[in-house]
């Protein structure tokens, strides 16, 4: 059996890439997510071993001595992890496996896992970004600046990826990561698909991050 991929996927709150994770879900058959590891408490709703699993600290400790994690952070006093036992499983089974993870734990998957294949999701203009997170709810002016500003903080380290995936359009950007992924495979692919690859190429959107960051927010 062939191995998968690992694929990570990051970009900042306001991207899209939650909507974009749904429509590869319908037409990628063979893609695997990995479920992450947390301290925090369940939310209303969420399942454990489906949305997390749930670990106390201790227990969360005791996989982290025994480097069980491919990447693990702390954010506002709980930990979050990605576990190697579970990502390496479904690569073993020929799974395509995403993580859907920031870009601290993306580096971090670099560092362990060199064929990993990186993708920044990115808005196609700051405009765009703030309209995206002003919609998400009603919040003080302060909490959006910082929450904007955290954005535009990830976007100026898109160039560490692989592929920069401009999100102006769901269906193109699917497409996009989608040829990027045939490619990633060795599969045989259409020179539209070559295009969408050498466009997606993070050497080839410097100019573009440059010009999304350089006014600010």
């Amino acid at each position: 059996m062939e191995k998968g991929i690992l694929i990570v996927l990051s970009g900042p709150s306001g991207a899209g890439k939650g909507t974009v994770v749904k429509e590869l879900r319908k037409v990628y058959s063979n893609l695997a997510f990995s479920v992450s590891v947390t301290t925090r408490q369940p939310r209303d709703g969420e399942i454990n071993g489906v949305n997390y699993h749930f670990k106390t600290l201790d227990e969360y400790k005791e996989i982290l001595k025994e480097d069980g994690f491919l990447e693990t952070e702390e954010v506002f006093g709980n930990y979050y992890g990605t576990l190697k036992s579970e990502v390496f499983s479904k690569l073993d089974k020929g799974f395509d496996v995403m993580l859907e993870i920031d870009v601290k734990g993306a580096m971090k998957v670099k560092e362990q896992y060199k064929d990993v294949c990186t993708i920044f999701i990115c808005p196609n203009s700051i405009e765009v970004l703030k309209s995206r997170l002003a919609g998400r709810g009603s919040e003080s002016e302060e909490t959006f600046k910082v929450r904007c500003q955290g954005a535009l903080g990830e976007i100026k380290q898109a160039e560490k990826y692989d592929y920069i995936v401009i999100n102006e359009d769901i269906v193109d950007c699917k497409n996009d990561i989608l040829a990027v992924l045939k490619k990633q495979k060795g599969l045989d692919i259409s020179q539209e698909d070559e295009e969408r690859v050498e466009r997606c190429l993070s050497k080839n959107n410097k100019d573009f991050i440059e010009r999304l960051t350089n006014g600010g927010i």
